[in-house]
């Protein structure tokens, strides 16, 4: 830990996750007001039930913080970012377990006030985050239109957003909230299209966690909104409980008569061009087709095609999973020479007695141990996928939640198939070479998947192969017909 003052050296020290570290920042900054600290289990639940505190104040969703059992009776805990600079003091007024259920598992929760270190410095773009007074002070007095949006601005909403400030005599604040998965290409697309915004236009990105889409969602969106300065809210629609008017754009149509966006009243029926739908959008990156410039500004165009390319260039991990024995390396091998032989792709592959001796060295055959050694893989081969190449990786992978886990961490930055090598026990025992199912039944290994531990089978798998069935290159061949139907990679 560094820079922790000595008198609060010996209290006990926390990480939060990526989604509450970004709570405590809004909260450190006042961007959460009037919550200054995180919730105890009574406005957890008035707030899930009526979207209200305890005392009545509105307040749209939960913000809590999870820790492990061990915490619970501290009555002082130092909150640290990833890299162990302390952020904040939590003054605990309550610790709490999330679920009544005896059956579920145990998720306990630390409420209290927050006595600030420093300011957070982890995420992307923090040279153009601020504080939220900092900003208020350079608005100035007067109307702000705030616009808090994941997405990038289009023609429409540009043109929308300027009538719309123009009307309420506004300044318009533009705040990118951070946490989802193109966060550098939402901050990009929007820093493209200043010079079509009014003069004195501000953009900061805000890391705020996506909570699900719906009108608390947006009432979130109105409260650090109004702490970052803005007094109305542009949105498409007025949902009630919102801390600053929310203001909704007059429609807009592309006039295809004079090839310009502007008010529908102004456009004759019959010249309307149909808008560009997410669907219809969607189709167009993952073709790699040119995005039409009447939609949307060529450099916004560009920075949806770095966040989308189209399937055969995007980042892929292909995660076999099976018994010891079931032929998954083989199978994963092949397939590694077989898309080495065609090109084009950069390819990984992550063996999993490989990673064993090297990644995971020194690790055990424990749950715990296990685990680690699959969120290993997982973060290996999230990375490989981030930078556009293909991971191959073939662990056994017993647990569900781990592979879940693996799948959540690869499809925020590409995408994931999960081949599910389904040899038979009685097949992989017949085939092993290195007499680990015989030591397992002696009792000679603990903990051996498949004998003296399970193994979760896969319900989401996305192929499901037996090699007791397939020979080996019949079972790479299937593996590349999924590959090239999805699109990831070219016919020969």
């Amino acid at each position: 830990m560094t820079e922790l003052p000595e008198e609060l050296r010996d209290l006990p020290v926390w990480t939060p996750d990526l989604a509450e570290l970004t709570d405590l920042e809004l909260l450190l900054a006042g961007a959460f007001a009037p919550l200054t600290g995180f919730q105890g289990s009574i406005d957890t639940a008035t707030v899930i039930a009526g979207g209200r505190l305890s005392d009545g104040t509105p307040w749209p969703v939960p913000v809590t913080l999870t820790v492990p059992k061990e915490l619970t009776g501290a009555p002082r805990v130092v909150l640290q970012d990833p890299e162990g600079v302390p952020l904040a003091v939590l003054e605990v007024t309550e610790a709490w377990e999330a679920s009544s259920n005896p059956a579920a598992s145990e998720v306990w929760h630390l409420a209290g006030t927050l006595q600030p270190l420093r300011a957070p410095a982890h995420g992307p773009f923090h040279r153009l985050r601020r504080h939220p007074g900092e900003v208020r002070a350079e608005l100035g007095p007067g109307s702000v239109l705030a616009v808090a949006t994941r997405d990038p601005l289009h023609r429409k909403q540009l043109g929308q957003l300027r009538q719309t400030a123009e009307k309420l005599g506004a300044r318009v604040l533009v705040l990118p909230l951070l946490g989802g998965a193109h966060d550098e290409s939402l901050v990009r697309s929007l820093l493209a299209v200043r010079k079509e915004l009014p003069d004195g236009t501000l953009i900061v990105p805000v890391p705020l966690t996506p909570r699900p889409e719906g009108d608390r969602d947006l009432i979130l969106r109105s409260h650090v909104a109004a702490a970052y300065g803005g007094t109305h809210l542009f949105a498409e629609e007025s949902v009630e409980g919102s801390a600053i008017p929310m203001v909704a754009p007059e429609p807009w149509a592309y006039d295809a008569d004079v090839e310009v966006w502007r008010p529908t009243s102004r456009i004759e029926p019959d010249h309307v061009k149909a808008e560009l739908t997410p669907e219809r959008l969607g189709e167009l990156l993952e073709r790699g087709e040119p995005i039409p410039d009447w939609f949307t500004p060529p450099a916004v165009a560009a920075e949806l095609r770095a966040a989308r390319p189209p399937r055969h260039e995007r980042g892929l991990t292909v995660f076999f999973t099976g018994l010891s024995g079931s032929g998954k390396s083989t199978v994963a091998r092949g397939l590694a020479d077989a898309l080495v032989e065609r090109g084009g792709r950069t390819i990984s592959l992550l063996d999993g007695d490989v990673v064993r001796r090297l990644l995971s060295a020194g690790l055990t055959f424990s749950k715990a141990d296990r685990d680690l050694n699959i969120r290993r893989i997982g973060y290996v081969a999230a990375e490989v996928t981030r930078h556009g190449g293909l991971a191959i990786c073939a662990p056994i992978a017993p647990y569900a939640a781990t592979r879940a886990e693996v799948r959540r961490m690869v499809s925020e930055v590409g995408d994931f198939v999960l081949v599910h090598v389904a040899t038979p026990l009685e097949e992989c025992e017949r085939r092993d070479r290195k007499g680990l199912y015989a030591k397992a039944r002696a009792g000679l290994i603990p903990e051996f998947t498949g004998i003296s531990d399970p193994y979760e089978e896969p319900d989401d798998a996305d192929l499901v192969l037996d090699t007791s069935r397939l020979a080996p290159e019949a079972a790479v061949d299937a593996v590349l017909e999924l590959l090239v139907s999805g699109g990831w990679i070219r016919p020969e």
